[in-house]
């Protein structure tokens, strides 16, 4: 599948991968800021996602297989891998697939092991299934609709990301809500711990986020055997957006550190 995204500066390649319901215009800002330490940036939609085409397999093989199919096109050599959540998982899982294919990898606030269905993603999808978009015609209507259902702030954001205007007072969900849904005990999954990869890898963790925990140091230890990791303060699951600027100072010295 050949994927849509944004493409900044020049130098060594860097892919960002945004987590579930996330599309590539949340990271524009990170991405010209990485490009200005000499990094040629691509931020893509995944599968399902933004711009990308749409599909009913959707897992982390297949999105990895969309990773592994982009690179080669673009002929990228080893490039950098910084993966959000979801986005995280299809980076671990690419790197342990095709090691030689990636020379490092910063993935944010995600462990190895399974999640349960996050309340966030349900609430999420419910509401996004059950929005007649025939009958809304402005933008408000629907954000009107998500705070009625989703306490949190940066989450009914997130979902307002996704809704695209079609036409005159028309509107459409970006994101492939039926396929996403039918996969997300899928994507809830764990990934296995018969391999390893050598090189080094940054985790980045908010300090209010329970994505990893104490427990998951064992795990990412044994498989990811040259890790480090980094916690944001007063960050939550949404690390980048909560403390952009540490973000960027923990990332930019992993990856400029030879």
């Amino acid at each position: 599948m050949q994927l849509f995204y944004r493409e900044y500066g020049q130098g060594r390649p860097l892919i960002i991968l945004h987590g579930l319901f996330g599309v590539s215009d949340n990271w524009v800002g990170i991405a010209k800021r990485i490009a200005a330490l000499g990094f040629h940036v691509f931020v893509l939609d995944q599968r399902n996602h933004g711009q990308s085409p749409h599909s009913e397999t959707f897992n982390y093989a297949a999105l990895s297989d969309d990773l592994k199919l982009f690179a080669l096109e673009h002929g990228l050599k080893d490039p950098m891998l910084l993966g959000h959540s979801m986005g995280g998982k299809v980076a671990m899982n690419f790197a342990l697939e095709n090691p030689s294919m990636v020379s490092k990898l910063i993935i944010v606030d995600i462990a190895l092991r399974s999640y349960a269905l996050s309340q966030n993603n349900k609430d999420i999808l419910d509401v996004m299934r059950t929005v007649d978009l025939s009958q809304i015609t402005s933008r408000d209507e629907v954000m009107a609709i998500l705070e009625a259902h989703i306490p949190n702030h940066k989450v009914r954001l997130l979902a307002l990301k996704n809704l695209q205007r079609v036409g005159k007072n028309q509107f459409q969900w970006r994101v492939d809500i039926d396929n996403i849904y039918k996969n997300l005990q899928d994507l809830s999954s764990d990934l296995a711990l018969d391999r390893t990869f050598e090189k080094e890898v940054l985790f980045i963790k908010g300090s209010k986020s329970d994505y990893i925990n104490d427990a998951d140091t064992s795990d990412i230890n044994q498989v990811f055997t040259s890790n480090t990791i980094c916690v944001i303060k007063d960050a939550s699951h949404w690390v980048q957006a909560d403390q952009p600027e540490l973000f960027l100072e923990c990332v930019g010295k992993f990856i400029t550190t030879e």
